[in-house]
């Protein structure tokens, strides 16, 4: 027997998408309707709540397969507006990395370097209905003779071309800042000598994983928005780390899970797929992922309820201890705080900047909303789970 007394099934809320009775509601909204009902009947009410984030997500890339030519080839370099692609899959298919740079970029030669283009900007042409210059190199054997393949393509003339995501979304991450005497050009931005600014990400309240912080409704299958379509989760991503230290609230306090994610890229947006040059570090890809998260039970509507001032974001220092892999966080602040622009510090005031659009996240949290509303998105239940941690319940619902 169920210990909650509210009990829904993914198939329950899927008959109430198809027949337009579901009630949606965004992360943020969830908050005000927990608070004023409480988690049972918040849960009696809400079939779905849904999630949001856009932000830089470097573990990101594209599969392409560019069709054979005439005579055939076996690619075994391939460049794309003369950003390098893995080639060592198949005769022509290729892995876009979107942290691969140009090959003429001259990286932090003359630093900081500006990394003007790379993977993630192939990408975003991609979508964009852009052109770009393919070029292929084989060695030749009987049945690929072709030495070399030349074409302009767009996104319509790939036969296949795939989003595939080996980490993005991370549960929770770091407020970044500097304590050494110079300034220093890091994937969390440009972080100015002694403590004077502070850089976050994540989308704290509207999180897609902070919102299910036990992974218990996420999984292998579970269907979402990706970059302006429809994407999947196929399996937690790299780095997935369930065993971070937690709040009370089961809120992680560190990066913790993450997700690897897939989709095509022909239904994509480049609103939601954006190329990123990060001074003095490398190229990388903005990212919009929005998951729905269905409210099965009381406990599920207590997760969807978090709110920024219940989640703490570790500050450390990525002048020393990070690169040196030493020490541990210096302390913790709420995204609450963050958001205000300022935080105290050792007694020090200090200017904070965000990594990840807010605004963007509470779009595409209202998109998949309107989507699963108007009967187009159907929840994928899914068919396995990610590693946990054993969570033994809220002491008491009411």
């Amino acid at each position: 027997m169920s210990e909650f007394k509210i009990n829904k099934t993914f198939a329950e809320i899927n008959k109430k998408i198809r027949d337009g009775s579901v009630v949606v509601v965004n992360a943020e909204e969830m908050i005000g309707v927990t608070n004023e009902l409480g988690p049972i009947e918040a849960a009696r009410k809400v079939d779905v709540v849904t999630t949001g984030t856009f932000g830089i997500m470097c573990s990101s890339g594209a599969f392409l397969n560019f069709g054979h030519s005439i005579p055939r080839i076996k690619a075994n370099k391939v460049f794309i507006n003369r950003v390098e692609a893995y080639a060592g899959v198949a005769a022509v298919d290729c892995y876009l990395g979107a942290t691969q740079t140009r090959e003429d970029d001259p990286l932090n030669k003359v630093f900081p370097g500006r990394f003007r283009y790379g993977g993630g900007h192939v990408i975003e042409d991609l979508v964009s209905g852009k052109k770009v210059k393919l070029e292929a190199f084989g060695y030749g054997t009987d049945c690929y003779p072709n030495l070399r393949h030349e074409a302009e393509m767009t996104l319509k003339e790939f036969p296949d071309a795939w989003l595939l995501n080996p980490r993005n979304g991370y549960q929770n991450y770091n407020c970044a800042l500097n304590l050494s005497k110079k300034t220093i050009y890091t994937y969390m931005g440009i972080l100015r000598p002694d403590a004077t600014n502070a850089n976050y990400s994540t989308s704290g309240q509207l999180s897609p994983l902070l919102n299910d912080p036990y992974y218990k409704t996420i999984g292998l299958g579970s269907r979402i928005f990706l970059g302006g379509g429809v994407g999947h989760i196929i399996g937690n991503g790299t780095q997935h780390n369930p065993n971070a230290k937690r709040s009370e609230n089961g809120v992680v306090m560190g990066g913790a899970g993450t997700l690897s994610v897939k989709g095509d890229l022909k239904q994509m947006s480049p609103k939601f797929l954006r190329g990123a040059s990060i001074t003095g570090y490398g190229c990388s890809l903005n990212v919009g992922i929005g998951v729905p998260i269905p409210i099965l039970n009381e406990e599920m509507a207590l997760f969807t309820s978090v709110s920024d001032d219940q989640i703490l974001a570790p500050i450390v220092d990525y002048g020393l201890d990070y690169p040196q892999g030493a020490g541990g966080p210096l302390d913790y602040v709420s995204y609450a705080e963050l958001k205000t622009g300022e935080i105290n510090f050792r007694g020090q005031q200090v200017i904070t900047s965000p990594l990840a659009s807010y605004s963007m996240a509470l779009e595409i949290a209202d998109i998949l909303k309107d989507w699963i509303k108007s009967g187009q998105f159907l929840l994928g239940e899914p068919q396995d789970t990610f590693p946990s941690v054993p969570f033994s319940g809220f002491n008491s619902i009411k």
